[in-house]
């Protein structure tokens, strides 16, 4: 498998239901984001929609959060100990970990009511 190590753009946000039927894309299908994977075992990640002006009503999407990871085969754990969500601290995220060509694909678990996620990142950084 290819490394994880450096700094990583989203390029794509995709969210699929349980049977996968393609759902309205995250981050107003515009999303802005960052994702460092050190070295040393520390990661940061921040998504957010980043449009200037929001329709009436929508709440814009963000998330950030650090820790320690690991990465063990296809899998992507990391320990939060920050996070823009209180509920995520001390937890493990678990992200399942691919490559395709220069993209590094990023699953989270299935959300409540199925919904599921994949975020394509780009290298931009070895560090």
């Amino acid at each position: 498998m290819k490394s994880a190590v450096g700094t990583w753009r989203l390029v794509k946000a995709e969210a699929h239901d349980a049977s996968g039927k393609p759902l309205p894309m995250p981050y107003g299908g515009q999303g802005m984001g960052r994702l460092t994977l050190s070295a040393e075992g520390r990661m940061a990640s921040v998504v957010v929609d980043p449009r200037r002006e929001l329709p009436p009503g929508t709440v814009r999407d963000y998330s950030s959060y650090c820790g320690n990871y690991t990465v063990d085969g296809g899998t992507l754990t990391t320990r939060v100990d920050a996070a823009s969500d209180p509920s995520r601290l001390g937890s493990d995220q678990v992200r399942e970990v691919s490559f395709d060509g220069d993209f590094m694909v990023l699953r989270p678990p299935p959300r409540a009511g199925g919904e599921y996620r994949v975020l394509t990142w780009e290298k931009i950084s070895d560090v």
